[in-house]
């Protein structure tokens, strides 16, 4: 039986406060060695993904919001949401930005790992 939303959202969070300590170790911690990222920038490896926190953390502060589930497999999901976010020195009101956000998550024996996410930057501003 598959965990719950909160579970999947919990492993998230654990990503993007990875990307707010600039801890490269806990954010290659959670993605798969085969990790795919589809961004505007381009496609990225485990490695890219985690290069993005060499001089620091890449994220001032984050939120979820809105997320949804839809599973694969006894062993695969997809998680959704909208995350709003600053980058580190720009923490005033209009420098909150937002993007949707799907990630598969995969279980490898007892050990859930993040296996591809595509983000899509919001044009309006949605907090």
């Amino acid at each position: 039986m598959l965990p719950e939303i909160a579970f999947f959202v919990a492993l998230e969070r654990r990503v993007w406060q990875a990307l707010a300590d600039g801890d490269i170790e806990a954010d290659t911690d959670l993605l798969d060695p085969q990790f795919l990222g589809v961004y505007a920038s381009g496609f990225a490896s485990r490695g890219d993904h985690a290069a993005q926190l060499a001089d620091g953390p890449s994220v001032a502060d984050f939120s979820i919001h809105e997320a949804r589930l839809l599973p694969f497999a006894s062993n695969a999901v997809m998680l959704s949401y909208r995350a709003s976010f600053t980058r580190p020195g720009k923490a005033n009101v209009g420098s909150v930005q937002s993007m949707f956000v799907s990630s598969i998550w995969r279980q490898r024996g007892a050990t859930w790992l993040n296996v591809f996410s595509q983000d899509t930057l919001v044009t309006e501003a949605t907090p």
